[in-house]
C-alpha cells in the first residue's frame, strides 16, 4: 500500500493574504519564500482528530487547528505578546508530551504551539 509522506502544505483563505502571511512571518517566524516554500526542521507532526462539539480549537466555526513545533514556548509566547498577538492566558503541561500554548492569527485562526518533552 501507499503512504503519504509527510504534511505537504496547508492553506487557508483570508481577507489579506499578503497581511496574514507578514503576520506569520513576523510573528512566528516562519520564512517561506515567495512560493510559499518552508524549509522547517524535522521532527514530529501529530495527526489527530476530535470531537465535532470540541472547544480546543477555539471557536466551534473553526475546523482545523495549526500545531506549531517550538523550541521554546515561553519565548515564544513572550514575542507574541510583545508583538500583540491574541494569546491565550494559560498554558498547559502535559507529561510525557510537552507544554502547550495557545494564538490567535488575525484572521480568528486559533494555533497550538507545543514545546515537545
Amino acid at each position: 500500500m501507499e503512504r503519504v509522506l509527510g504534511i505537504g502544505g496547508h492553506f487557508m483563505r483570508a481577507a489579506d493574504p499578503a497581511a496574514l502571511s507578514a503576520w506569520y512571518r513576523d510573528c512566528l517566524g516562519l520564512d517561506a519564500d515567495e512560493n510559499g516554500l518552508w524549509h522547517q526542521e524535522a521532527g514530529l507532526t501529530v495527526f489527530a482528530t476530535f470531537e465535532s462539539e470540541t472547544d480546543y480549537f477555539g471557536s466551534r466555526a473553526q475546523q482545523t487547528m495549526l500545531n506549531f513545533r517550538v523550541r521554546d514556548l515561553d519565548a515564544m509566547l513572550a514575542q507574541l505578546r510583545a508583538k500583540g498577538a491574541d494569546v491565550a492566558k494559560e498554558a498547559q503541561d502535559m507529561e510525557g508530551v510537552g507544554r502547550f500554548g495557545w494564538v490567535t492569527d488575525p484572521e480568528g485562526n486559533r494555533i497550538e504551539l507545543w514545546h515537545p518533552a
